[in-house]
């Protein structure tokens, strides 16, 4: 890997963070030792949700000590240009159950712009990771990656779809829409959460959409998918990220690039 940006030495600090806490958490969900609890939105949070992100918080505080920190459960502290965004456990439910697929999230803002994303899924044994200008990767370490790019599918009836849940897009009033483009696709699986965008990264999916998520939700997914290629934005093709700021949620849609604008057709027809 050709590391030529300011975020080098940032991406290398999630790598150490996020090694830290996979042991926590792996540790946790082998031996089921943990409570669950309900958020006021109905979502479950397990103290290991809590305990990883106080971990990533101490270490953050003490290496970088001018940097503010947001994070899920935890909220915002410290208002500079460089916030580093934590999702302890990206799918918290399936944590809960015993489904191997969830992630620690760990992105660096600069100026509101996601500049570095990490993603570790140690049940997976995988990791996935970009800074600003150096490529997109996955692996089990800095030294043992393989470098990502979106497919080049170039067709809605070729394309291979990836989402999180149905309920979501009947909120929006868009179930009739996302139905339309499940039909439209050639294949569609809900693999959910952050998986759906690794795996757009990776060029095994072409398409994934989500109608709801937060900033913490997606902030080191954004530059995995631009680094890899692809096109990131809301339903209706704005800056997902700026939109997840200003109202608290957005509805997302990553693409291979090439599908962008004829998926957002069929989501959002005029």
């Amino acid at each position: 890997m050709n590391f030529t940006t300011s975020y080098t030495d940032d991406l290398r600090l999630a790598h150490i963070l996020a090694d830290n806490v996979d042991r926590v958490s792996m540790s946790r969900f082998k031996d089921r030792s943990f409570t669950v609890e309900h958020k006021s939105d109905g979502t479950p949070v397990t103290e290991v949700d809590r305990e990883v992100e106080e971990l990533l918080r101490a270490q953050l505080s003490r290496v970088r000590t001018r940097d503010g920190i947001i994070g899920e459960e935890l909220g915002s502290t410290g208002t500079t240009a460089r916030q580093w965004v934590i999702d302890p456990i990206d799918g918290t439910q399936n944590f809960v159950r015993g489904v191997p697929v969830w992630a620690t999230l760990i992105a660096l803002l600069d100026q509101g712009e996601p500049v570095m994303g990490l993603i570790s899924a140690p049940a997976l044994q995988r990791r996935w990771w970009a800074a600003q200008g150096t490529g997109a990767y996955a692996g089990k370490s800095l030294t043992q990656a393989t470098r990502l790019q979106v497919s080049s599918v170039s067709t809605l009836s070729g394309a291979s779809l990836s989402y999180a849940e149905f309920k979501g897009w009947e909120g929006l009033g868009l179930e009739q829409s996302f139905l339309s483009l499940v039909h439209e696709v050639n294949r569609s699986r809900a693999y959910g959460n952050f998986w759906s965008y690794c795996l757009v990264a990776e060029g095994a999916v072409d398409i994934a959409c989500e109608a709801q998520v937060a900033l913490h939700d997606i902030a080191a997914l954004v530059p995995l998918v631009h680094e890899a290629g692809g096109t990131f934005t809301t339903a209706a093709g704005y800056d997902a990220v700026a939109t997840a700021q200003a109202e608290g949620t957005a509805s997302t849609l990553a693409t291979n690039g090439t599908l962008h604008r004829s998926v957002i057709s069929q989501l959002t027809p005029e």
